[in-house]
């Protein structure tokens, strides 16, 4: 990945990265915390986190405004890559814990989908590692598959297009809400999928 002229000002997503970085790496050791990949059922506990974040922002994803400066925004979805995941596993897709977002302001969306695109970019280090339970992007790990142009240049066409948007201060902070919002809504599904998980261990 290209690295940051410290000369320039930081972009918007690294201005990202920089509010949620511990947030991230919090929630990255407490994925990791809970063995994923000890077994097919673990795995298939996290695949119902990404089943609930993921149907969580379906309507973001809809959201016609962001079509305009994200075309390729229906494309990244990967909803139904982790129906069929879980599919493949044979467990059946959650209830939501929460209704679905609608009407989310257009720069709160863009943090939200600033976590949600990101998350592609650790999904790729885990698609590897999905292989020691016999689990590709033909069975079980779909949507942890890196895109056909390569992860790095998928997140890079993405952050350009999150760059390149005009906003005002108000609208920034909106963005920084959003993502931080994401954020601690991944965490609530991850620590109820793996409360219920243990519990029928």
């Amino acid at each position: 990945m290209p690295v940051p002229d410290p000369a320039l000002p930081p972009s918007r997503a690294e201005r990202l990265k920089r509010a949620t970085h511990q947030t991230h790496e919090r929630l990255d050791q407490r994925i990791m915390a809970e063995r994923i990949f000890d077994s097919r059922e673990r795995f298939a506990a996290f695949l119902r986190v990404q089943h609930r974040l993921h149907r969580h922002v379906a309507g973001v994803y809809a959201h016609a405004s962001l079509h305009a400066v994200l075309p390729d925004l229906p494309a990244r979805q990967r909803l139904a890559a982790i129906e069929q995941d879980l599919a493949d596993l044979g467990v059946p897709a959650p209830a939501p814990l929460h209704p679905p977002l609608r009407d989310v302001p257009f720069a709160a969306a863009l943090g939200w989908l600033y976590v949600v695109e990101g998350s592609a970019l650790g999904g790729a280090v885990l698609y590897k590692m999905a292989a020691r339970l016999g689990l590709d992007s033909g069975f079980g790990a779909r949507h942890l598959a890196p895109a056909a142009e390569g992860v790095a240049a998928h997140w890079r066409h993405f952050t350009l297009a999150l760059n390149a948007i005009r906003l005002t201060a108000e609208e920034e902070q909106c963005v920084e809400d959003g993502a931080i919002a994401a954020f601690a809504a991944v965490t609530g599904f991850v620590l109820h999928e793996f409360a219920v998980a243990e519990e029928f261990a």
